[in-house]
């Protein structure tokens, strides 16, 4: 067996975070890594930096997996005296404070642990910050988790993302920082690769990866498929955003129309929304479509029970705006998982279109087309059979699976150290 090495990943989002489903990728990491020798160190926060923590987590972080958490003050919390804060405190985002008690911390740990590679994560840009400071003192390979793009500009609408020119100027900074300094970078779709590639063409493509978020099999031991009773659900799980990127204002005005047609009613459909957040925003936008009576708001789930919930769903919703097109909801793939019927409102030209029809998912809908939305819904609650019987094989949905994903990590962890000149000590 070839020697275990040791890698740094720096990541925000860690348990106990309770806030982000983003932690799951780096939990996933730090789990699998240890199967392709390597031997994960975690850097991360003090709980305190958290809107909100829990414990259910934290059992799955492994007994040998060392987690280093440092403190990071909140701009928008800790450092805003009667709510108001000064907003380039906030920028790269609300945790910049945290790269003052991480470089000193990551140094030590890569002294004493004879780090060979550091991996930071996206979407708190002070991690690639972080990340960068300590690629640059210790000449270790890094290799920056993007995720999604920093910045984004959709020719359709004239839009650029971020809005704020402060906050746009700053992440293009750091994106090109980590185009100087990284040694490899990796993203969740191809669309977000093209992305980086183009705006920093003189970085290796052949060192620009693309690593799905994934589905965690060992999360859905408990999420078992059981007999229910009542109305059919439809299951959208976690955030909604306001705006154009997941507005559900068509799926609203498709269920009236299916409501005023008689198909559907309180007593036999439910679309059940969990953990949406903006939670007025969107009972009044029901309310403006009248069908306040179809939709349900439910609190947060510990991360277990919400797999199984979307395991015992009748169907589950994804939504994905235009402005959303290069990035692929890292709960498609826990919906893959589940085994249940996807009803997908989603641009067709985006990346969540492109996995479904991927996996042989055909049940898609513009999310701004009531029709085409009307039309879909009733062809699920007519023949609910048809959907799950094309739903994609077990087999195809094991290559989503994170502890398969992890290989690709560590492949190119294992060449980037191999490729590296000898090095100063740390």
């Amino acid at each position: 067996m070839p020697a275990t090495r040791t890698a740094l990943l720096i990541a925000f989002h860690y348990p106990p975070c309770a806030v982000s489903s983003g932690l799951q990728r780096t939990l996933s990491f730090s789990i699998h890594l240890r199967r392709h020798n390597w031997r994960p160190i975690v850097l991360s926060v003090a709980p305190f930096a958290y809107p909100r923590v829990g414990s259910g987590q934290m059992q799955d972080i492994p007994a040998d997996v060392l987690v280093a958490r440092t403190p990071a003050l909140d701009a928008t919390r800790h450092l805003a005296p009667g709510g108001r804060y000064w907003r380039r405190m906030a920028i790269p985002d609300a945790w910049a404070s945290w790269w003052l008690t991480a470089v000193p911390r990551g140094l030590q740990l890569i002294a004493r642990h004879q780090v060979d590679a550091i991996w930071s994560t996206y979407p708190i840009a002070t991690a690639h910050r972080i990340g960068a400071t300590l690629a640059r003192l210790t000449d270790r390979p890094w290799v920056a988790d993007f995720r999604d793009p920093m910045v984004e500009h959709f020719p359709e609408t004239g839009e650029t993302f971020p809005k704020d020119p402060a906050l746009r100027n700053a992440r293009l900074k750091i994106e090109a920082l980590t185009a100087q300094r990284a040694a490899g970078a990796v993203f969740c779709t191809d669309s977000a690769r093209l992305i980086f590639a183009e705006r920093h063409g003189a970085f290796p493509r052949e060192n620009l990866d693309v690593i799905p978020n994934g589905y965690e099999e060992g999360m859905f031991d408990a999420a078992v498929r059981k007999p229910r009773a009542g109305p059919r659900v439809l299951l959208h799980s976690g955030t909604i955003y306001p705006g154009m990127d997941r507005d559900p204002s068509q799926l609203f005005c498709a269920l009236g129309r299916l409501a005023a047609r008689g198909m559907i009613s309180p007593q036999d459909f439910e679309l059940r929304l969990r953990d949406p957040g903006n939670v007025d925003h969107f009972r009044k936008l029901a309310a403006d479509h009248g069908v306040e009576a179809l939709v349900s708001f439910a609190g947060p789930l510990p991360y277990r029970e919400a797999l199984a919930e979307m395991c015992n769903a009748d169907a589950l919703l994804v939504l994905q705006g235009l402005t959303s097109n290069p990035a692929v909801p890292a709960k498609l793939y826990e919906y893959l998982r589940a085994g249940r019927p996807v009803i997908a409102l989603v641009h067709p030209a985006g990346e969540t279109a492109r996995t479904l029809h991927r996996v042989g998912i055909d049940s898609m809908a513009d999310l701004t087309d009531a029709g085409a939305i009307a039309a879909l819904v009733s062809r699920w609650l007519m023949d609910p059979t048809r959907l799950e019987a094309g739903l994609p094989s077990a087999g195809m949905v094991r290559a989503y699976s994170r502890e398969a994903l992890t290989g690709q990590l560590a492949a190119r962890l294992d060449q980037l150290v191999e490729s590296q000149p000898p090095r100063r000590p740390a």
